[in-house]
């Protein structure tokens, strides 16, 4: 039997707090959803002024990572590009849901939903780093993904 890493509550509200700073600093109101190895939420964080469907988009973006341990992004582009079948997965195929890689292992993910989903992915990165600044966002191999479609 062998060990492996997981996300915690306390991982969780660490990544939550560094999450709502980066969306503070910008004045950017969002959702933010973690959600452990096995996709289920661990927290959910909404800022006040964020809009009613960003709940269920943030945990859906960390669903599609947790799920398929790569970042929505590479579904975007993927779909975008030439595996347009892929849309008929059960995933949102848009950026800002990010996996946790620890030591090779997923621990989690994180969504973030409410701007553009380019600053929902920068709002997810620093929260990973608070929590986890060792962590990768791909498994080996797998970081050109989103380009490689």
């Amino acid at each position: 039997m062998r060990t492996k890493p997981a996300i915690t509550l306390d991982d969780a509200k660490t990544m939550l707090a560094a999450a709502e700073a980066e969306a503070a600093r910008n004045r950017w109101e969002v959702v933010i959803a973690i959600l452990n190895d096995g996709g289920r939420i661990v927290a959910v964080h909404r800022m006040d002024g964020a809009r009613p469907g960003n709940d269920e988009i943030a945990i859906a973006k960390a669903h599609t990572s947790a799920m398929t341990c790569r970042p929505s992004l590479v579904w975007e582009k993927w779909i975008e590009g030439r595996h347009r079948a892929y849309a008929t997965f059960p995933f949102i195929a848009a950026q800002g849901g990010l996996p946790i890689i620890v030591d090779g292992d997923l621990i989690g993910a994180i969504g973030v939903s409410g701007v553009k989903s380019v600053q929902d992915e920068q709002i997810a990165m620093a929260a990973i780093k608070a929590a986890c600044p060792h962590a990768k966002i791909a498994r080996d191999g797998e970081e050109n993904d989103a380009q490689d479609f």
